[in-house]
């Protein structure tokens, strides 16, 4: 007799997709290690040369004769040694939200697919171009501002560490703000609230882009309000993006639409789950189409036997249909015909006849 097979303990399935999720977590981590890595050996020769091109908006404003210092001893090193790290990972950012996405796409549905790709890329490009904002419209702004404002007898000399910090945070200000359009779109395609809910509080917007200037930025009006119009504009293409966006999905909706009628009786599948459908597609319904055949067989019984006495009668009648409530009358003959047993109609005319003759003959026999 062979031994009984193994059962796996409870639990074990779930386990093991577990820990097959944890590995390849962490592959994917190590991936996105690597690429940073990559890039920043790549990068970190040219480290002097990267610091100067950032420095580049403060040095031109700087008074002649004045130059950045390093109050630090290891600064000169650690400071370019930080810019090339941290430019290495803004510069992989395609390929860690890829990876990222690598591992997160396989638990989304169909429709959240579609609508996470267009948005990861588009948030990408548009973090890059706050960026790029920062650098070549506000820098040489508030660096002018700054610089032409010293007091007399007061040397600029700014510290190499203190500038990275600065402009750094308005990278990643500028890099956010511009996410505005990518917020207002989510918002609106999750239900949270439409774009004319948006648009009446606009003033409450306006009002708030300015109070995220002044935090984010120096406290100066030039910062502010370089970083408050912009996301105002964005704010509106943003609202303008998700109206088009709703009437998209309307217009759809009227086209692919059919009546209501037809899902009263649907159910939803895990085909129309994985598509992401936004109604279950319409099932077969038997008892719908038995009492429909036997609607149809009736009214064809019914149109035949009215056919065959208006030919019998004028011989050249044309058929006439029977109306819906001739139809349910006769359905409803028939089905209590079949209720009490049917019988031919020459069948009740000679019982009728017999009866009537045993009534008549009781009648003619004298009385006792």
């Amino acid at each position: 007799m062979s031994p009984k097979p193994e059962q796996p303990a409870p639990g074990a399935q779930g386990e093991g997709t577990l820990l097959s999720h944890l590995f390849e977590l962490r592959n994917r981590l190590l991936r996105m290690v690597l690429a940073i890595l990559v890039v920043f050996l790549a990068l970190f020769p040219f480290a002097n040369q990267i610091y100067t091109a950032l420095a580049d908006p403060l040095m031109v404003h700087l008074p002649e004769g004045s130059s950045m210092i390093a109050i630090e001893v290891a600064a000169p090193f650690l400071i370019p040694f930080k810019l090339v790290l941290l430019l290495a990972v803004v510069l992989t950012i395609p390929y860690l939200l890829y990876q990222l996405w690598g591992f997160v796409a396989p638990g989304l549905y169909k429709h959240e697919k579609r609508l996470a790709a267009p948005l990861v890329i588009s948030s990408t490009l548009l973090f890059y171009t706050g960026m790029a904002f920062a650098y070549f419209v506000v820098f040489p702004l508030i660096f002018a501002f700054f610089t032409s404002t010293a007091p007399e007898g007061v040397a600029v000399m700014t510290d190499i560490a203190r500038y990275l910090d600065f402009v750094i945070m308005l990278f990643l200000a500028f890099g956010i703000a511009f996410e505005m359009p990518i917020a207002t779109i989510l918002l609106v395609s999750l239900g949270v609230t439409t774009p004319e809910k948006l648009a009446q509080k606009r003033p409450y917007v306006i009002i708030g882009v300015f109070v995220i200037g002044m935090v984010l930025t120096p406290p100066d009006i030039i910062s502010q309000t370089l970083l408050a119009l912009p996301m105002w504009l964005l704010f509106e293409i943003g609202l303008l993006l998700s109206r088009i966006m709703q009437r998209r999905r309307a217009r759809e909706a009227a086209e692919t639409g059919e009546s209501e009628a037809q899902y009263d009786d649907a159910e939803w599948s895990q085909e129309d789950i994985d598509e992401g459908v936004s109604r279950p597609k319409p099932r077969p319904n038997p008892l719908r189409e038995r009492h429909a055949a036997a609607k149809a067989a009736a009214a064809a019984s019914a149109a035949g036997s009215g056919s065959a006495k208006s030919d019998s009668a004028t011989g050249d009648d044309e058929y006439r249909p029977l109306s819906d409530a001739e139809m349910d009358a006769e359905l409803d003959r028939l089905a209590d015909e079949e209720a009490r047993g049917w019988q031919a109609p020459e069948d009740d005319k000679k019982g009728e006849g017999e009866q009537k003759d045993s009534d008549q003959g009781d009648q003619d026999k004298p009385r006792a």
